[in-house]
């Protein structure tokens, strides 16, 4: 079994989602015997946004990372994602690595019937952090909701959330929402079989 395990925080040892994405991978790699994994670091090595160019692959280094980018993506059964809010949504680090995933053709094709994803059967864990408050209710959160949805439109349905919110509010609200978190990785977070 392969996990790919991606980070995108900016804040490098003093990131929550990375705290929490570093949990999910060792409650796998404890719990799940020949687990491979392979780690990207979103922020450290930043991948280029898309352009013209990009599209054209007019530059060979950088379709060569596009093509391992896609390898990593599509033979990985399990992706652990740090994804922290920033402004509401998530990093244009991890937004970067979506558009070289969400590739017509290998990740999901149109018809007429409408678009069908093709990389289904993955699971994904998302390791979810927010500074403030932001309930799903609220329309503020616009993490949740659009990772869902990116991953829904390429046959993904297997995605769970493990959520710290408030870590700005307050020390005690940090801690609070940490350990509930580390809580729901050590117990409750499903393992694919």
């Amino acid at each position: 079994m392969k996990l790919l395990h991606l980070d995108s925080s900016i804040l490098g040892q003093h990131s929550a989602s990375r705290e929490l994405s570093a949990a999910i991978v060792t409650r796998w790699l404890r719990d799940v015997r020949g687990l491979e994994v392979t780690y990207r670091d979103l922020a450290a090595n930043p991948l280029p946004h898309l352009s013209g160019g990009s599209l054209a692959l007019a530059d060979a280094d950088e379709a060569a990372t596009s093509a391992a980018v896609m390898d990593e993506f599509l033979s990985a059964d399990v992706i652990v994602v740090g994804a922290p809010m920033y402004n509401f949504g998530i990093p244009s680090q991890l937004k970067a690595w979506i558009d070289r995933v969400a590739v017509a053709g290998k990740t999901f094709r149109y018809t007429a019937q409408g678009p069908q994803g093709l990389a289904g059967g993955k699971q994904i864990i998302v390791a979810a952090t927010y500074g403030g408050l932001h309930p799903i209710e609220s329309g503020r959160n616009f993490v949740e909701p659009y990772l869902r949805q990116v991953f829904a439109f390429l046959g993904i349905d297997d995605v769970e959330f493990v959520s710290a919110e408030g870590l700005s509010v307050s020390p005690e609200q940090r801690v609070t929402s940490l350990s509930a978190a580390r809580a729901r990785i050590d117990v409750e977070l499903p393992l694919a079989a």
